[in-house]
Order: C-alpha cells, then structure tokens, then sequence
C-alpha cells in the first residue's frame, strides 16, 4: 500500500493518541481514519437498505381511490 506523509497539529495528534489509549501518533491517526471510513460504509448500508424499501414500496401498483 502507498503512504502518504502529511503535517498535523502536534495537539491535534496527542488528542487522537490520548482519546484512542494508542502511544504510536501514525498508529492512533490511522485508527481514527480507518474508524471514519467503517462509519461511511455503515451509513452507506443503512441508507441503502432504506432507500431500497422505500423505492420497493414506491413501485407496488396501488389500487384505485374514489
């Protein structure tokens, strides 16, 4: 895999290291990445089951009113 090096606030980086109990900052910033981009997928999948449901029920012929 490709690294990428990047500059971040030093306090920025002890606040991820503390929060995340990792004394490595590469490590404990990699965890906070990999963590936002497994809340994507997450949210990803919610919407789409729900979207899917929605679009299901939107195509079921309803029957005639009046």
């Amino acid at each position: 895999m490709a690294k990428v090096s990047i500059g971040l606030d030093a306090e920025l980086v002890v606040e991820v290291m503390v929060l995340a109990g990792i004394g490595s900052p590469q490590d404990a910033v990699e965890a906070v990445v990999r963590d936002y981009i497994a809340r994507g997928h997450r949210t990803e999948a919610r919407t789409e089951l729900k979207d899917r449901t929605l679009r299901e029920a939107d195509a079921t012929p309803q029957e005639p009113q009046g």
